[in-house]
């Protein structure tokens, strides 16, 4: 059987529902957890039943180079505004020949938050701007 290497993390797009931007530089914290609830039956003393509770989903963080476009910060701007406006969205991992390959769907994500970049007159850094949304449920497809 040939060797199969795994895939790289640099190569992923981000697509949302009517938002096409590229150049994402970072995308972190999407998954899932389902938490543990812990139970003791009365008369055993001993043993501690763990029982399945909610499903989490954590908030997802993309970061990209900030450019004059203001999609993604006018989106963040409606729900500051008391306008939340829900969106589906997929994290795309490409291979080497920017094929797609496996594909990571949120559900009825808003952004609860924005970072500005850091500027520093000492630097030569991409000026970098952060948004993280808040997602309702998160899949491998």
């Amino acid at each position: 059987m040939p060797r199969v290497d795994p895939y790289k993390n640099y190569r992923f797009l981000v697509e949302f529902d009517g938002i096409v931007q590229g150049g994402f530089a970072e995308c972190s914290g999407f998954g899932s957890e389902v938490e543990v609830i812990e139970y003791r039956e009365g008369g055993d003393d001993a043993t501690v039943r763990k029982l399945r509770g909610k499903a989490k989903y954590p908030d997802i963080t993309f970061k990209w180079g900030i450019t004059d476009s203001r999609e993604l910060y006018d989106w963040h701007l409606a729900a500051v505004n008391g306008q939340v406006e829900r969106k589906n969205g997929s994290i795309i991992l490409l291979d080497d020949t920017g094929q797609e390959k496996l594909r990571w769907n949120f559900f009825s994500a808003w952004p609860s938050k924005y970072d500005g970049p850091d500027f520093n007159a000492k630097g030569n850094d991409v000026a970098i701007d952060a948004l993280t949304v808040t997602c309702e449920r998160c899949e491998r497809a």
